[in-house]
């Protein structure tokens, strides 16, 4: 995999030099959002309403209130968003594509050309200030169309899904050379497991495994079409991202070895498995369990479907990266919980209260590496929320810490992470939090009808970070 060698060159050099507070020379930094989380213009030039679009409109009772429907504007303020990432010396830019701005139905009778040109400039503004797009293909927004027909719980979304990327690929590939199929397919298949969260399905333990089954496919799928019909003329790269929270045993007993193991694997195996171990095909302990408890629960099928052999011989090997999400670790012991049936209570695992800790991102970026070798990891989003504020000092220690977590796991356990993105760039509408919550880079005034953005002094730090390619001299391993 030309990534990994080169990554792994890199390394080389680096490890010569033994300059342990700095990255890899081809590190790549920069900052996320997604669509409608940012966007605005929730209607505007023909965009088509999405599963979130009716969610935040129909269930305030989940949400704080707020909506994306204006959210930052960046569908009318993405050249000062450009600026702003300029101002970071960042070298990318991880934005998702709304599938329903660009196929207001999901489907191909509707090309909204206004959605491929609001992408077009932002793509086009980005590269003329050297900073590479990093495209989310699809980050949570649904067609709310295609969930009239079961969304992602119904596997022909497979076929519309591989539709839509050909239209990104056809029109945007030429110029974009990072791309993600799916973001975080833990959170998008809970709307199809309780209320709280879009499309707010709540077929728990069922309805989640089936979207899973989906997603999978559908990533694969998209992953094929790219090496088969545009890889060889736009010469990019494929991957996938997946929430990797850490894991971590409440004791040192075996049995708690064994528990966060299987939290592992029914939180990131299920989904990473298939496409980057050497077997393929789900985790060995999820099928189990949720085999024995569907038998036992009387039922005459498993709630996990099953892939044929062919499936997984097509699915195993389909991406080019493994993206990381990571934002803080829980501590985890044996135990059943949660409702019947549920992927908590097929899992048998009770997690405690999240911890920031910065070694729980090294202890799972070492737990991939030893999970899933040969591929390049690539830290998509990892950040810290607060109250607001622009002197932001907890999240400049937040910062540091993870950053040099990163580092040690690149110089020390020889983990091939070859980027880490900053979530996020600015203050968004953090979904059922609504803009309670932040996050950002730069504060966004969301009482104001131009959404002014103002750096906070975490920009600063990580502006200088993206600069010098290091953490500053103070830190000390």
């Amino acid at each position: 995999m030309s990534l990994l060698i080169a990554f792994t060159a890199v390394l080389a050099v680096a490890s010569a030099q033994t300059v342990t507070n700095r990255f890899p020379d081809d590190f790549l930094f920069g900052a996320v959002t997604s669509a409608y989380q940012v966007e605005g213009a929730w209607n505007e030039d023909g965009k088509g309403e999405s599963i979130q679009d009716y969610f935040f409109h129909n269930h305030p009772e989940y949400t704080t209130g707020d909506t994306g429907d204006v959210a930052c504007d960046s569908y009318h303020k993405y050249q000062e968003d450009v600026q702003m990432l300029k101002a970071l010396n960042a070298d990318m830019y991880r934005f998702s594509i709304s599938w329903s701005r660009v196929l207001p139905t999901g489907d191909l009778d509707v090309i909204n050309q206004a959605g491929i040109d609001y992408y077009n400039n932002l793509i086009n503004e980005l590269l003329a200030n050297g900073i590479q797009p990093l495209v989310t293909i699809y980050h949570w927004d649904l067609p709310q169309a295609l969930q009239y027909i079961g969304g992602w719980s119904n596997e022909l979304l497979v076929d519309y899904f591989v539709e839509y990327a050909r239209v990104l690929f056809e029109n945007f590939g030429d110029r974009v050379k990072w791309w993600i199929t799916i973001n975080a397919p833990a959170g998008l298949v809970n709307g199809y497991a309780m209320n709280e969260v879009a499309p707010s399905q709540p077929a728990s333990g069922i309805g989640d495994y089936l979207a899973t089954h989906t997603v999978i496919k559908a990533h694969a799928r998209v992953w094929h079409l790219y090496d088969e019909q545009f890889r060889a003329s736009q010469n990019g790269s494929v991957g996938i991202t997946f929430e990797m929270d850490g894991l971590e045993p409440l004791t040192n007993s075996t049995e708690d070895g064994e528990a966060a193991e299987r939290a592992r694997q029914f939180q990131v195996g299920i989904f990473a498995h298939p496409i980057y171990s050497q077997d393929g095909d789900y985790p060995a302990v999820v099928r189990q369990l949720v085999d024995a408890n569907s038998k036992a629960e009387g039922r005459p099928r498993s709630r996990l479907p099953t892939f044929t052999q062919e499936e997984i011989e097509y699915i195993r090997g389909s991406a080019d990266f493994l993206g990381v999400i990571h934002f803080e670790t829980t501590f985890v012991t044996s135990g059943v919980t949660g409702e019947s049936p549920s992927k908590t209570r097929d899992s048998a695992v009770i997690t405690s209260s999240a911890e920031t800790v910065p070694w729980g991102l090294r202890s799972q970026l070492n737990w991939i590496a030893n999970e899933y070798p040969g591929f390049p990891v690539f830290i998509t989003e990892n950040g810290v929320s607060n109250s607001g504020g622009r002197n932001d000092s907890d999240r400049i220690e937040f910062y540091t810490g993870y950053l040099g977590a990163v580092l040690e796991s690149i110089h020390e356990d020889g983990v091939p992470v070859i980027g880490y993105l900053a979530w996020s760039l600015m203050d968004t509408l953090e979904w059922n939090s609504g803009f309670t919550a932040k996050y950002g880079l730069y504060e966004v005034d969301f009482s104001s009808p131009n959404r002014t953005r103002t750096p906070k002094d975490s920009a600063g730090f990580m502006a200088e970070i993206f600069s010098s390619n290091q953490l500053p001299n103070q830190y000390n391993q």
